[in-house]
């Protein structure tokens, strides 16, 4: 028999182009199945999102991170003149006032401060904005000093600006022909364990973000969540049962404060400087810096030491000045030390601009004299060394 004998039309039909096309269509992946399906669907949503997220941080670096890199290349260290001396006589003595952290120009706090004339000029140092150098401060310091004619210079530091001026203190001291005659500490930290826990533990927050989140450095937007976060209080309502809840007008009135003040002024640290100064205290070298400032240096006196605080210590709520009290006297104080301890009442952590009468008042009546007595027998061995 022929194999054609069992052909029949219908057979053709079985095999037909359109019925492939078919087939194929029906077979082509993402349509065997539900499973499929609901990986391709998760596929493309994820592709959407990932598209969403890229959107978002080109915007966050062109508009936030890239303006402010740019404006911070520019900056640098500055000393800023403020005030003449009070006496003609104490233009050989310069003081030199440092701000705290989250501070960037101490113009504003040593103007607070006009008992500081009583000692010489009083000058004010600007930060570099992207971090900070103490010997770059150091040299920049000592040549103005140089310029003017200045012999002494005093150095004060508030909260933070403590940690620095000891630092900047040993490189004039050791390192300069210029003559340290004191270092006075507004609330400062010794070292790290003397930072309050809940401080402690924001600046060491901002220090892990600072190592995996790119440009935050420079960011004002993560400005902006840190310094809101960090007045919670303001804006957090515990006393709702049993969820907390949110005060509007705390809110509002926080966002508006962190935006004036933190975010957009210029006297306002970056977050590369907070970082740069809150690792000042972290390295823990203030307590080295004292035994270096407790020595004279060949020809040059120790300098004498200040350190101004509270009378009620529970009032610094960001520094433990009694941990500091102490280290200060171990390393500078008790018989024949240089150290000098003022307790005004009703003061906070280093808050001259808020409390000026109470801080001038105790310049006047203790910090003052208590320096001069350096200054004169600083000046006295000067004379008794000059040629006749």
């Amino acid at each position: 028999m022929s194999p054609l004998d069992n052909w029949h039309p219908s057979t053709v039909s079985d095999w037909d182009d359109q019925r492939r096309k078919t087939r194929l269509r029906e077979t082509r992946l993402g349509r065997r199945g539900p499973r499929l399906r609901r990986t391709r669907t998760v596929l493309i949503r994820s592709a959407g999102a990932l598209l969403i997220l890229l959107t978002l941080l080109v915007r966050y670096w062109v508009y936030d991170v890239a303006p402010e890199r740019a404006r911070l290349a520019l900056t640098a260290p500055a000393l800023l003149p403020v005030a003449p001396p009070a006496d003609e006589r104490d233009w050989d003595t310069a003081v030199v006032d440092l701000v705290g952290l989250g501070g960037l120009n101490a113009t504003d706090t040593a103007a607070a401060l006009p008992a500081l004339r009583d000692l010489g000029v009083v000058w004010a140092i600007r930060y570099d904005n992207q971090g900070i150098d103490s010997k770059v401060i150091a040299d920049l310091v000592v040549r103005a000093a140089q310029m003017s004619g200045v012999r002494n210079i005093v150095l004060v530091g508030h909260s933070m600006g403590g940690v620095i001026a000891l630092e900047v203190g040993e490189h004039i001291h050791q390192d300069s022909d210029r003559r340290l005659s004191a270092v006075l500490l507004d609330c400062t930290p010794v070292d790290l364990n003397a930072v309050r826990p809940e401080s402690r533990g924001r600046g060491e927050d901002m220090l892990r973000w600072m190592g995996w989140l790119p440009g935050a450095r420079e960011s004002r937007m993560l400005r902006m969540v840190v310094e809101t976060y960090a007045r919670r209080e303001r804006i957090v309502d515990v006393a709702t049962d049993p969820v907390p809840g949110l005060r509007a007008d705390g809110l509002r009135e926080v966002l508006v404060e962190v935006a004036t003040e933190k975010v957009f002024s210029q006297d306002t640290a970056s977050n590369g400087l907070i970082e740069s100064q809150f690792r000042a205290i972290v390295g823990g070298g203030a307590v080295d810096n004292l035994r270096a400032l407790s020595r004279a240096d060949g020809d040059k006196p120790r300098p004498a030491i200040v350190f101004l605080r509270p009378r009620d210590a529970s009032s610094d709520r960001v520094v433990d000045v009694e941990y500091s009290h102490r280290v200060l006297i171990e390393q500078v104080g008790g018989p024949g030390g240089s150290l000098l301890v003022g307790m005004p009442r009703g003061t906070g952590h280093a808050n001259p601009k808020q409390a000026p009468e109470r801080y001038n008042a105790v310049v006047q009546r203790q910090v003052v004299p208590f320096v001069e007595r350096y200054l004169d027998q600083a000046r006295d061995a000067e004379t008794a060394a000059a040629p006749p």
